[in-house]
C-alpha cells in the first residue's frame, strides 16, 4: 500500500463511502481505485487527484497533503546513482534487495534519519 492509498482508504472509511460509490463518482473503475489504494497502480494523474480532492471537499492544508502523498506514492521507484559515490550505488542496491525484510519500525527509523540529514 502506498501513503496515498492508505490515506484514501482511511478517508473513505471515515465517511462510510464504499469503493464502488467513490469509483463511480470519480468516473473510474472500482478495480482501478482498489489498485490505487493497494499500491498496484502508480500515482494518479493531477486531474484525478484534483477530482479526489473535490470529491472529499477537503480544505487547502489537507489538499496539499494529498498532493504531497501522491508524489511519494509511486510503488515502482527507480534510483539513479550515476555519478554518485560507490556507497550510494551499494546502498540503493542493498535497499532494493532487502526492503521486504525490514519492519515498519525500520522504515520509520531510516526515514527519520534521512530527513535529519537532508534538511
Amino acid at each position: 500500500m502506498t501513503p496515498l492509498g492508505a490515506r484514501l482508504r482511511a478517508m473513505r472509511r471515515e465517511r462510510s463511502i464504499s469503493l464502488k460509490t467513490m469509483a463511480g463518482a470519480l468516473d473510474v473503475s472500482s478495480a482501478y481505485l482498489s489498485a490505487l489504494e493497494h499500491g498496484k497502480r502508480g500515482k494518479p494523474t493531477w486531474f484525478l487527484l484534483n477530482r479526489i480532492i473535490t470529491y472529499f471537499n477537503v480544505i487547502w492544508d489537507e489538499a496539499e497533503d494529498l498532493q504531497r502523498l501522491a508524489e511519494l506514492s509511486d510503488p515502482r521507484v527507480t534510483i539513479d546513482t550515476a555519478g554518485l559515490a560507490p556507497e550510494a550505488t551499494e546502498f540503493a542496491n542493498r535497499l532494493a534487495r532487502d526492503i521486504r525484510r525490514l519492519a515498519p519500525a525500520d522504515f520509520i527509523a531510516l526515514k527519520t534519519e534521512l530527513l535529519k540529514r537532508v534538511r
